[in-house]
């Protein structure tokens, strides 16, 4: 007959193999696990007789459950089962094993909303079905609901052993001692066991319930890319009576990049830029900052490295097949993809002051993409690189406001590219293309006449309490009762409330390039400066083919 602690480590292995989830709603990741302390393996600690039958049991719905969209893996798991209790060998940690982690154990928790879930069972859904989304809200809201089972049981011996102890501490005959301290134990083993299980069921929970997307702007046009719906349209194409060039042979004409030097040094997708081309970046951000500030937004510059938990709580994926995030090896750490990370972290785990809101920050920062999946003519040159530089914009404010200050961040989007000489769209994007954090997205696209088509080059997104349930970023309300003392104030501080997050892209570096040259390109090669940007490139007014 195996040892239960053999037989404990044999079922941990197998949930180790069998648990997966979703990240964002489309790639399928291995839980992290913990070890489990051998104090857990001891004797005292496993007398109990129902102690495996419940493990078997607990283990029985996170796995059986989580392969429903995996059937392939319900045979293995049926089959390891059986191995494991009928002829189990020993665990021996070997220097390649004995690192490995058992115990289900996510690095975080999001304040998920899980009552909200049950209440709108059936909006919840046909948000996830309008969304494209892969996330499983039937073995959510079935961990959930065992979850509170098990909490009640918990409580419940929690209770009795309370209740034990407190007969002790009077005057007690020596063999009613006894008894009470014996079934002091029992019920002692009984609560340990069913708290490990209570971790592992949140735990599972919590990596199910962390696929759900937010919920979506009744608005919201619903469908694929295709669905989306203009909302504005700004300016007219310009007009060319010559052949019109690219972005990338204008650039070569004008020595202004270099991609055959870049991809030696560094890969594909990688670029010099040269000459007015780097004073043209230069100008943009400082343009672009200047023109933000005005609107009462406080100029940053951020870290390009982020660990890999505020990239997750962000909502992004930082590993995965498609991911578009670098991870860097050995490490919990990732190159940021927006400004949006590190500046949605800089409050993270904190109450701000009801006062303070809305604030309102502009970032400066390099951005780093593997464009995973893209190909093809249409990503040529500038247009889709794995770095680039953007300035950023993030808000946090209170929840009734964040609509409006959607609707504040795409007229600022207008109207900067609108001062550029632009012409441009504005798009409600559909519900198929909305990222996990968002509740509403508007796009930007200009028309790029080397390319032939209009290209995405900036957005702006309202993602609600989903980014600071998960980054912890709460506010607390003033109060609204005018009589209140400063002694009845400290009696009654209304409830901290999550802040809504929103972001948006004021300048996409080499996207805006792409547009300045193929839209201002003249007959003779040269390129024109849109005259707001003059001033920040040092008086340049047009960029001229060099002299050879």
């Amino acid at each position: 007959m195996a040892s239960k602690s053999t037989v404990f480590a044999s079922l941990n292995r197998i949930v180790e193999m069998s648990l997966q989830c979703c990240f964002g709603g489309t790639t399928i990741q291995t839980l992290k696990l913990a070890s489990i302390p051998s104090r857990m393996y001891s004797s005292s600690s496993l007398r109990s007789s129902t102690a495996i039958s419940r493990r078997l049991t607990l283990f029985k719905t996170l796995t059986v459950t989580l392969s429903r969209n995996s059937i392939h893996r319900f045979p293995f798991f049926i089959r390891a089962l059986s191995s494991a209790a009928a002829a189990p060998q020993p665990v021996v940690d070997s220097p390649a094993t004995a690192s490995v982690d058992y115990f289900v154990k996510p690095q975080w928790k999001a304040a998920i909303d899980f009552k909200s879930i049950l209440e709108n069972k059936t909006a919840a859904a046909a948000n996830l079905n309008n969304r494209n989304s892969n996330a499983n809200l039937e073995l959510v809201i079935e961990l959930y609901e065992r979850l509170l089972e098990l909490q009640k049981e918990v409580e419940e011996l929690r209770y009795e052993r309370n209740t034990v102890a407190n007969k002790m501490k009077g005057k007690v005959e020596p063999l009613e001692r006894q008894r009470l301290i014996e079934e002091g134990k029992s019920l002692k083993e009984k609560l340990l066991t069913l708290e490990e299980d209570l971790v592992k069921l949140t735990d599972a929970l919590q990596r199910e319930a962390q696929c759900i997307p937010n919920m979506t702007h009744p608005d919201v046009p619903i469908g694929g890319e295709d669905s989306s719906t203009i909302r504005n349209m700004v300016g007219a194409p310009h007009e060319f009576t010559f052949p019109i060039k690219d972005h990338v042979q204008l650039g070569k004409e004008l020595d202004l990049f270099d991609f055959d030097a870049a991809a030696e040094v560094s890969g594909s997708k990688f670029y010099y830029l040269k000459n007015e081309a780097v004073l043209l970046e230069m100008g943009l951000i400082n343009w672009t900052l200047s023109e933000v500030m005005k609107r009462g937004f406080i100029p940053l510059t951020t870290p390009e490295i982020a660990r890999s938990l505020v990239v997750e709580k962000c909502g992004f994926q930082p590993r995965g097949d498609n991911t578009q995030v670098y991870s860097i090896e050995g490490t919990d750490q990732c190159l940021i993809g927006t400004a949006e990370i590190p500046v949605g972290g800089i409050h993270m785990d904190s109450i701000l002051a009801d006062s303070s809101l809305p604030l309102k920050y502009v970032a400066y920062s390099h951005c780093f993409r593997t464009e995973a999946g893209a190909a093809g003519a249409a990503t040529r040159g500038l247009y889709r690189v794995h770095q680039f530089s953007k300035v950023e914009m993030f808000i946090l404010c209170r929840p009734e406001e964040s609509n409006a200050y959607h609707e504040e961040l795409i007229a600022i989007e207008e109207d900067l590219f609108s001062k550029l000489g632009l012409h441009f769209k504005t798009l409600d994007m559909a519900t198929g293309d909305l990222g996990a954090p968002a509740y509403r997205k508007y796009d930007v696209e200009a028309w790029m006449p080397g390319l032939g088509r209009y290209g995405e080059i900036s957005s702006a997104s309202n993602c609600t309490d989903y980014q600071s349930r998960r980054l912890g970023i709460r506010f607390r309300p003033e109060s609204t009762n005018p009589t209140n003392t400063k002694k009845s104030k400290s009696r009654n501080v209304n409830p901290p409330e999550f802040v809504h997050t929103l972001n948006a892209t004021a300048c996409a570096v080499p996207r805006m390039i792409v547009c300045l040259l193929e839209n201002y390109q003249q007959e003779d090669g040269s390129v024109v400066i849109p005259e707001p940007l003059r001033p920040f490139m040092g008086g340049i007014q047009v960029i001229t083919p060099k002299l050879k």
